[in-house]
């Protein structure tokens, strides 16, 4: 046991200063990474912060300034023009791309309101972007339905203050020998208000939607490419041959070549954990105990997965391709950037053979939710069972391989 014991760390030395002393493996150490995080931190943003409006205003009323004005006060729009033109000019420049959405105020519309008649407005929305599209459309909605519900408490005031000047006049007339007028039969309408609440992610930050995910990508990427690089630079520079005469065994020769990897991937992890929280200020909210745990059992399905393509690859560019053709359908199946039920059936259920999904459900689950192994043992249950797997595959195919 000793003797083993002694090997296997001559064996990891070896590896991570071949790791760090080549400017290749040193790269993609870093470069993956850093790069991951900085795209998905700062350039993936779904966010719409402020989305350009132009306004036609064809009835030029209070009631149309009153309705601009809670457009304005939303925060949520930046007027960018307001043509003279009606529709036609509006419509010209959410061809141009000048505007995200035009909104048309007919004339007649301040008449409607007074009235209580129902009263239209036209919102134009730019719909190439279809992420954009509906959530411009529904700041759109929600600054209309505004103004209608103020409307409505107003028109609903004057009804009552009406009526009861009504009952005022009457009852003082005298007309009836004194007798009380019957009181109003007019009563307020119920009024029906929905209230919503964003659990876990109040803000709507599409960032701390796609920041866990990288924790998951950094992981998989930086561990299964450094490990089916490593075992197959053996074959190509011709050492494999004399790590076979040495007394090292195979398994030895497995743990000293994955281990030093799974620790290289924590660190990345961790590294990553700590700039989302400080840097990109995603909440923390589960155990970061159990999410170390949880890219620990992960780790075997991308060591696994590494070590196999090793088996499969002459060359360390065979290598790199075989683990890109491998690593794509992870992330695309994984749910990171495309929700997977809204995903075909079928793609629904070969996501169920990605273990990538779950860990990504996992790392959401403890960073917005902050849940932990009671929620998320499912998850966890099948990244142990996928890992065991694929790690048992790949070592029987790698002793085969030595043998």
């Amino acid at each position: 046991m000793k003797g083993m014991v002694q090997r296997l760390r001559v064996i990891i030395r070896k590896e991570f200063l071949q790791a760090l002393r080549n400017p290749r493996m040193r790269a993609m150490l870093v470069a993956p990474p850093v790069m991951q995080l900085l795209v998905f931190g700062f350039a993936a943003n779904l966010d719409v912060d402020a989305a350009r409006l132009a306004w036609v205003d064809e009835d030029r009323t209070a009631e149309s300034r009153e309705l601009f004005s809670r457009f304005q006060g939303s925060g949520r729009f930046d007027l960018v023009a307001a043509p003279d033109g009606g529709a036609d000019e509006a419509r010209d420049l959410l061809d141009r791309g000048g505007a995200d959405a035009a909104v048309r105020v007919p004339a007649g519309f301040g008449e409607d309101v007074r009235r209580g008649r129902g009263a239209d407005v036209q919102v134009l929305v730019d719909g190439a972007n279809s992420n954009t599209a509906s959530i411009v459309a529904q700041y759109a909605a929600s600054a209309v339905a505004r103004y209608a519900e103020e409307a409505m408490e107003r028109s609903l005031r004057g009804a009552r203050y009406a009526a009861a000047a009504e009952a005022e006049a009457g009852g003082g007339s005298g007309a009836t020998g004194g007798a009380p007028s019957a009181p109003s039969s007019e009563a307020p309408l119920p009024r029906l208000v929905a209230k919503p609440r964003v659990w876990f992610n109040s803000d709507l930050r599409s960032r701390n939607y796609f920041v866990p995910g990288i924790l998951v990508n950094i992981i998989t990427l930086t561990t299964m490419m450094l490990t089916a690089m490593a075992v197959v630079r053996e074959k190509e520079v011709g050492t494999m041959e004399q790590l076979l005469v040495t007394p090292v065994r195979p398994v030895e020769l497995m743990l000293g070549k994955t281990l030093p990897f799974a620790l290289i991937g924590l660190f990345n992890a961790a590294v990553a954990v700590t700039v989302s929280v400080l840097l990109f200020r995603v909440p923390l909210r589960g155990s970061v105990l159990f999410l170390g745990a949880a890219s620990a059992v992960f780790l075997m399905s991308t060591l696994g997965a590494g070590l196999f393509i090793s088996t499969v690859s002459r060359t360390q560019q065979q290598a790199m391709m075989t683990m890109f053709l491998v690593f794509m359908p992870f992330f695309l199946l994984s749910g990171f950037a495309f929700p997977i039920r809204n995903m075909p059936p079928l793609a629904q259920w070969i996501t169920l053979a990605n273990p990538v999904r779950y860990f990504v459900e996992i790392a959401r689950g403890v960073f917005l939710k902050g849940v932990g192994a009671g929620v998320l043992w499912p998850q966890l249950l099948a990244l142990a069972a996928f890992g065991a797997a694929i790690l048992a595959a790949s070592v029987l195919r790698f002793k085969k391989k030595l043998d």
